[in-house]
């Protein structure tokens, strides 16, 4: 059993899994402003409410794009297991023939999102990732990694919207009632799942002419489950696709 820690914009998603077994996933706000000691009694808060001791992890790894919190989790981890966490960065083995303009600038959460999707899946592949922001991420017929997207998430949308336009409202991301809004509420809230979901159908279509070839889509990310459910394409939603990448290259790094 090892603990997988992904660090994003807007949740911390903490997992304890095996090959054979999940024992947890929780999702927890990110905060910056939490110290070592909070984040390592949190963490122990999840060991007991899951009934999980820290002997029976064998091992640790985290991906992350909030700097700012990295060290202060890797601390947390050291903290309460006796030792930091592998850290998915330069350096770290994955397998992947990245074929970017600077391979070392591509974010982690995207390589251990295309390593567990390549393992899974037979390219081409494209990979959504929906979160604060919506990531693509194109897998060639080859298993190259070729490149991606990067597209403003569904809340940070509605965010922009509240804060820029002076008559509108902050409202919750959740399905709206109706494709036709009737108020304001309601069309600030079909206008981005429906806007989101189009937009994914549109990018894959527009994917699959450049390659000339049909794509296998996989979503993952806290706003995915919402936004697919809207489209028309047909894709594989897999909750729990950043933790089994991250266990994989657990395993790849150090033989375990």
């Amino acid at each position: 059993m090892i603990l997988a820690i992904d660090i994003g914009n807007t949740h911390v998603v903490i997992g304890c899994l095996n090959e054979e077994d999940t024992r947890f996933i929780a999702r927890v706000a990110t905060d910056q402003k939490k110290t070592e000691d909070e984040y390592a009694m949190m963490l122990l808060d999840l060991f007991q409410i899951h009934k999980l001791d820290g002997s029976q992890i064998e091992g640790a790894i985290m991906c992350s794009v909030v700097p700012g919190l990295t060290t202060a989790l890797r601390r947390a981890v050291k903290l309460i297991l006796g030792y930091e966490p592998l850290l998915v960065g330069s350096g770290i083995k994955t397998g992947l023939n990245i074929k970017m303009d600077n391979p070392a600038s591509v974010g982690s959460d995207l390589i251990v999102a295309a390593v567990a999707a390549v393992q899974e899946h037979q390219p081409p592949l494209v990979i959504f990732d929906m979160g604060t922001a919506n990531t693509m991420v194109v897998i060639d017929r080859n298993g190259d990694f070729i490149g991606g997207m990067i597209i403003p998430g569904a809340i940070l949308s509605l965010e922009a919207l509240a804060e820029h336009a002076a008559k509108l409202p902050h409202v919750s991301f959740e399905a709206p009632k109706t494709l036709i809004g009737k108020n304001t509420i309601d069309s600030m809230k079909s206008g981005i799942v429906y806007s989101q979901a189009m937009a994914v159908d549109g990018i894959i279509g527009l994917v699959e002419e450049e390659l000339g070839e049909p794509v296998t889509v996989l979503a993952t990310g806290g706003s995915s489950r919402l936004i697919t459910s809207y489209c028309k394409r047909e894709m594989i939603y897999d909750s729990r696709l950043i933790q089994k990448g991250l266990l994989h290259l657990y395993r790849k790094n150090t033989n375990q």
